[in-house]
């Protein structure tokens, strides 16, 4: 066990180089969120009668409907397929950022609040 002195008040525990990894892996974090911002993943239902778009954050950005593939007055059906297609993409959404983050957010130990939490802004908590 290390002793503390003037010159290492924390007796052997470098904090420089604990906030230098602190620093990078924030840029990494900060890195992989906008690469999700930028991913598209989609989610079909129906052979292909819906398709959903979303980000790599989740966010819808589009809907592709089959042409003549519904019954307009018996919009029930549409709808449920919209929900399912919706599920199945966000699902892959979810999946992606969980293989892009969870080495980073996993790599926090404790600082970032736990595996794969971030704060208002996208922030990681913790920084």
């Amino acid at each position: 066990m290390s002793s503390n002195t003037p010159e290492n008040p924390f007796g052997g525990f470098d904090m420089n180089a604990l906030l230098q990894q602190a620093q990078q892996m924030q840029q990494q974090m900060v890195s992989a969120q906008e690469e999700l911002a930028d991913a598209r993943v989609d989610g079909t239902v129906g052979d292909g009668l819906v398709t959903v778009t979303v980000s790599g954050t989740g966010e819808l950005v589009g809907v592709k409907i089959k042409k003549d593939s519904f019954d307009p007055a018996d919009p029930e059906d549409l709808e449920d397929l919209i929900v399912a297609a919706f599920r199945d993409a966000r699902a892959k959404s979810d999946a992606l950022a969980a293989e892009a983050m969870g080495p980073l957010a996993g790599g926090l130990g404790g600082l970032g609040g736990g595996q794969g939490e971030v704060g208002p802004g996208g922030a990681p908590f913790g920084f």
